[in-house]
């Protein structure tokens, strides 16, 4: 989204930004399209699962394009500074990644299709950043609520690092953190499905063209949040 250069470390507790005890969405509103609340409480039966992959406006909307998706939303998550802004995220000094909140239906979609999508729609290779989006936000990251989510996306970086391996690309920087996830910060209403709000919107292409091979599965196991 912004196309200049920007811390590429991680901030220390002393350096990152002080944030806020309240939040900066306090009413999250219904979802754009998908016509559901992207806040909890969500319908019995549901899981969520979070992703860091770069620009999470573009991101977003791959995801509540899945079948089985009930809604999602994006927000900060994986730094230190509470409730931030957009601006002190793009400043670099809050440790807090882009993130997609996913909250699916099991019986309809499996959380190891959304790992698929998730290592097929950019490139988990770059650090940092994301093509010309650089900075801490947009580094690649699973936010593992449990042990069967860390479980499956552990297996799934080792299946895709060879499918990049064969196809010339280096190692994987994504990171795996959980469980428990940190802290979901909702973005800014002017965030939240931006695609839909502004169509012909920033909406850059990172994906490597590297898929899973077909029927891949990390794991046979069901989880209960």
């Amino acid at each position: 989204m912004f196309l200049f250069s920007k811390p590429s470390t991680m901030p220390s507790p002393d350096e990152a930004l002080p944030g806020r005890y309240e939040p900066i969405l306090p009413v999250p509103g219904p979802h754009a399209v998908l016509g559901t609340p992207i806040a909890p409480p969500y319908p019995t039966g549901l899981q969520i699962a979070e992703f860091a992959l770069g620009c999470f406006w573009g991101e977003e909307k791959t995801f509540w394009e899945q079948p089985g998706v009930y809604t999602t939303a994006v927000g900060y998550q994986g730094g230190i500074t509470p409730n931030p802004t957009y601006e002190e995220v793009c400043s670099g000094k809050t440790g807090q990644a882009e993130s997609v909140r996913v909250v699916f239906d099991p019986a309809k979609i499996s959380y190891d299709e959304l790992l698929r999508i998730f290592w097929e729609s950019h490139d988990p290779t770059q650090g940092m950043r994301q093509g010309n989006d650089l900075g801490t936000q947009y580094r690649s990251v699973i936010f593992a609520r449990n042990e069967v989510q860390r479980a499956a996306a552990e297996a799934s970086r080792t299946a895709f690092q060879e499918r990049l391996r064969e196809a010339g690309y280096g190692t994987i920087t994504t990171e795996i953190v959980g469980p428990p996830a940190p802290e979901f910060y909702f973005a800014e209403d002017y965030h939240q499905q931006y695609l839909k709000k502004i169509p012909h919107g920033y909406c850059p292409n990172h994906s490597t063209g590297v898929t899973l091979p077909e029927g891949f599965a990390a794991t046979p196991l069901q989880y209960i949040e």
